[in-house]
């Protein structure tokens, strides 16, 4: 490049706000990013990146507010197939009486129309990665790669034969066979997910840890999300689900709690010496009454905290930014106090601790030089959004899932005007609708 050249990116985006993530939470107003491939090339005021890139292509928004792609840190997506079909009961019985049940009569085509339609709902709502916990984990794979979303996927595995791999020893063949699969894929990262203490047996979360250990990847389960599950531990086992964890040498950087709802002062102890994460999932948890996770406390200890949604059997929608501003009040009214987990640690649960919890911190959860161009346009001109004084509390307080105006996954454009343009929403609607009254009979 000669000289006052400018240097050629695929695409610049300008709006009236943008909202870095970065260490030092730098903000722009106006700003802009310029995308180079896949990668963000640049993140500043939109005179300086125009007079520095000459881009292929150009999207200005205005009335736009930019920020990092939100990261839902748990859920199952195909699940979106179940919602509204089990609601207002305990979680035993939600589990047992109905969910389980429900998918011994699943296969591979029903989970990869299930995914398709989950992901429809988190890239239109504003999430560029999701973390998932379910059966046919190859077919949410291969739902995620076709679609342009990120994703971390996961066969979860039980004591009791699966309706997909069959026994519990044919579980930990098809996880290895996914990790080899899907190691190289710029999108899709595998990782090792027994379902929970009460369905896996010690020498099953023992074999699933040194798969983690053998493949360097995650090791996800459901820890300590209800009273019961925690003294059912403890009779049967002398330990809390996390103490149990610890005595199987299983605590460490690499495990993800999922929900970690009833947690002693030990407990979090525990997690904080090992490095292990938590996905909080508040609205999941209110609609269960499994209670209110110690976020707050959590947090002060350096326990990095993600946040996610849940399946939709138990939410009953995946929109992160609902979730947001229900993390924040639920934390304020269960402290009483207005000052807990703010708005700006909010949006860190969504954004760049939800990357470190999965492992993605050196690739999404942030708007820098160097990092993935996963990003959302959140269109600000809109009755419930204006003025705008703080773009902070505007996110969490105000906005919701029908705000996301454009998204970026990898650097390309998969929603754009709100309609997705990576695959076809009609279809997937309609085998949705199809499938369902399969269920039904």
């Amino acid at each position: 490049m000669k000289t006052g050249e400018k240097e050629t990116v695929s695409l610049l985006i300008t709006g009236a706000w943008v909202l870095t993530q970065n260490p030092e939470r730098k903000i722009f107003s106006p700003g802009a990013v310029a995308v180079r491939g896949a990668e963000i090339a640049a993140v500043g005021p939109p005179d300086e990146l125009s007079e520095r890139y000459a881009p292929a292509q150009t999207l200005d928004y205005p009335q736009g507010l930019i920020i990092p792609g939100l990261i839902n840190a748990h859920t199952h997506a195909a699940m979106s197939l179940f919602r509204g079909l089990a609601d207002d009961l305990p979680l035993e019985e939600w589990l047992n009486s109905h969910i389980f049940p429900a998918e011994r009569h699943l296969n591979g085509d029903f989970v990869y129309w299930g995914t398709k339609l989950a992901v429809a709902e988190m890239l239109l709502s504003g999430a560029t990665t999701f973390c998932d916990m379910y059966l046919w984990a190859g077919q949410v794979a291969q739902a995620a790669a076709e679609t342009g979303i990120r994703a971390v996927v996961g066969e979860v595995l039980y004591d009791f034969p699966s309706p997909n791999y069959g026994p519990p020893s044919a579980g930990l063949q098809y996880s290895e066979e996914l990790c080899r699969t899907w190691r190289d894929h710029p999108l899709v990262n595998v990782a090792i997910q027994p379902h929970a203490v009460y369905t896996c047996s010690p020498d099953l979360l023992q074999q699933c840890g040194e798969l983690a250990a053998r493949f360097d990847t995650r090791l996800i389960i459901h820890l300590s999300e209800t009273h019961r599950e925690v003294a059912d531990c403890e009779a049967k086992y002398g330990a809390t689900p996390v103490g149990h964890l610890h005595k199987l040498g299983l605590l460490s950087s690499r495990l993800l709690a999922d929900h970690g709802v009833v947690l002693s002062e030990a407990d979090m102890n525990l997690l904080a010496a090992s490095g292990a994460g938590v996905a909080h999932c508040p609205e999941s948890n209110m609609k269960l009454a499994s209670g209110i996770a110690p976020v707050v406390d959590l947090l002060a200890k350096g326990v990095p905290v993600g946040l996610g949604t849940d399946g939709c059997a138990s939410n009953n929608n995946l929109d992160l930014l609902q979730e947001m501003d229900t993390a924040a009040k639920l934390q304020k009214v269960h402290r009483l106090d207005p000052t807990a987990l703010p708005a700006t640690q909010a949006l860190d649960l969504a954004t760049i601790n939800g990357a470190r919890v999965l492992g993605l911190e050196k690739k999404v959860g942030s708007l820098a030089p160097g990092m993935q161009a996963d990003l959302v346009v959140i269109d600000l001109d809109r009755p419930h959004l204006t003025p705008i004084y703080d773009p902070y509390s505007h996110l969490v307080y105000a906005a919701g899932g029908a705000d996301v105006q454009t998204v970026l996954v990898h650097g390309r454009v998969v929603v754009r005007d709100r309609r997705i343009l990576t695959f076809d929403l009609e279809e997937t609607l309609a085998r949705a609708r199809e499938l369902a009254r399969s269920l039904q009979k």
